[in-house]
């Protein structure tokens, strides 16, 4: 639950698996499939990730449900939650919000990957390449003018469609950020990324340079330090320039109490001044909470919107399903996923990107793998390897979220009367207010579902009470 889909719109940072590494770090224990802690919530499309959580936040992806009655039967409070229903109204807006989110994703992908292509068969990355050098002989000088006119380029070209998804996030009642307030972030977020990848792209092609047959394995052995870097540093210098955060004990010590106990239950101990309260209804309705960094970077966040449309219990659950990314290794985990998938990404874009040069370069007037324009031709490698390897991605990834339901329920056992139910009804509330999808197809759970359908894990979490038939828990002794 550590980040939702249109958090992670990683088509729009495919230019590198760098990128997808932000938002796979941008949670406590995420996979592939997301986007950084840099980006801000309302930013990007549903799926369209990996991540740079952006602030990883926790919620549901949409789950899966068979068309509920309109009118459904009165209930008692305990079946209530047995499983996923939405009013008749609410069920057509989560479905057709849902679609939208599904085709935007797919039309990024491609969008970005036919830029790509216009500026290779149209000369334009050669072009610009010719213009950075005419202005220096330096080649760290050139990279320094070519590199950003490229992702300019992009960025521009892509823009209608991320401000297409802002006005469908508005009109759905999910965001509520004025657009001069989104524009002031999605400018922010680039010139962030313009940064990194102007360190990245010029380590890259210092060892294309160097060394021509295995500049993919020292380029990895360089940019992750860098990312891993990045996800440290994001809770103190990134995440801020996007929301306000404020010690949570300020406004709501009890709570704070409560958050304490599940933690020392887990055998971490964070004190209360790593405790925060982030200010997101002044961007979106959406609801969220999440742990994040590592070392004296750690920290639990919650958003005042979990606060004000949850019970102190669902919270709770919310917040130890992200304590149990940290307690069962995910956050570690994803690391040595994400840096297994990058190095294999690496090697088969360097086998695929000297067969392209060998065939088409000098069509596209790219003179070698070290020519700045032969850039494009990565980026467009990457971005097609990217799209490929996201169900692997999300396969993990649904796994590992499985076990932080698990944790999530046991953890608040004893603390939360009846766990199991605040657990089940906290997925009813985020579904209700995220417009979880009731019935994805089978095909987008596979291709973009990051977490297990959200009706899948509301029932889980209701039967799930080994305590009462006498089993001893799988995680929580």
């Amino acid at each position: 639950m550590n980040r939702k889909s249109h958090h992670r719109l990683a088509t729009r940072f495919g230019r590198a698996c760098a990128v997808a590494c932000l938002c796979i770090f941008a949670g406590s224990g995420a996979a592939p499939n997301a986007a950084s802690a840099a980006l801000p919530p309302a930013a990007v499309p549903p799926f369209l990730a990996a991540g740079i959580q952006d602030v990883p936040p926790i919620s549901a992806p949409t789950p899966q449900h068979p068309e509920p009655p309109v009118n459904p039967p009165v209930q008692n409070a305990k079946s209530d939650t047995e499983r996923y229903t939405l009013s008749h109204e609410r069920y057509e807006k989560a479905v057709a919000y849902a679609r939208r989110g599904y085709t935007l994703y797919f039309v990024s992908v491609f969008w970005e990957i036919a830029l790509l292509l216009f500026a290779l068969w149209t000369g334009l990355a050669a072009k610009l390449r010719d213009f950075a050098v005419r202005r220096t002989e330096n080649r760290f000088l050139q990279g320094l003018i070519f590199i950003p006119l490229l992702l300019f380029c992009i960025d521009i070209l892509e823009l209608p469609l991320s401000m297409y998804w802002h006005s469908v996030s508005l009109r759905y009642q999910q965001s509520v950020q004025h657009w001069g307030s989104w524009f002031g972030d999605w400018a922010k977020e680039q010139l962030i990324l313009l940064i990194i990848l102007l360190a990245l792209f010029q380590i890259l092609f210092l060892a294309i340079r160097r060394s021509p047959r295995r500049w993919w394995f020292y380029f990895w052995l360089a940019a992750l330090p860098i990312l891993f870097f990045v996800f440290y540093i994001s809770p103190w210098l990134i995440n801020p320039l996007f929301n306000k955060f404020e010690p949570l004990s300020k406004q709501h010590p009890k709570l704070v109490a409560s958050i304490e106990e599940v933690a020392e239950r887990a055998g971490l101990h964070i004190p209360p001044e790593r405790i925060f309260l982030m200010v997101a209804s002044e961007k979106t309705n959406e609801i969220n909470a999440y742990v994040t960094g590592f070392g004296a970077s750690k920290r639990i966040v919650v958003w005042d919107t979990t606060i004000k449309k949850m019970a102190p219990g669902e919270a709770l659950f919310i917040v130890g399903h992200e304590i149990g990314h940290y307690v069962l290794g995910h956050v570690r985990d994803g690391m040595l996923f994400f840096a297994m998938t990058f190095f294999c990404a690496l090697y088969l874009a360097y086998r695929v990107f000297h067969w392209l040069l060998d065939r088409w370069g000098p069509r596209w007037k790219i003179y070698g793998p070290q020519d700045w324009a032969a850039l494009a031709v990565i980026l467009f490698v990457l971005q097609a390897l990217m799209f490929i390897f996201d169900p692997v991605g999300n396969t993990f990834s649904r796994w590992q979220e499985h076990q932080a339901d698990v944790y999530g329920v046991e953890v608040i056992h004893g603390i939360v009367p009846n766990s199991s139910e605040a657990a089940a009804h906290a997925f009813q509330v985020l579904g209700e207010i995220d417009l979880a999808d009731p019935n994805p197809p089978p095909f987008i759970k596979f291709w973009l579902y990051s977490h297990p359908p959200l009706a899948d894990r509301l029932v889980f979490a209701h039967s799930y009470d080994p305590w009462s038939r006498g089993e001893p828990p799988r995680y929580v002794k």
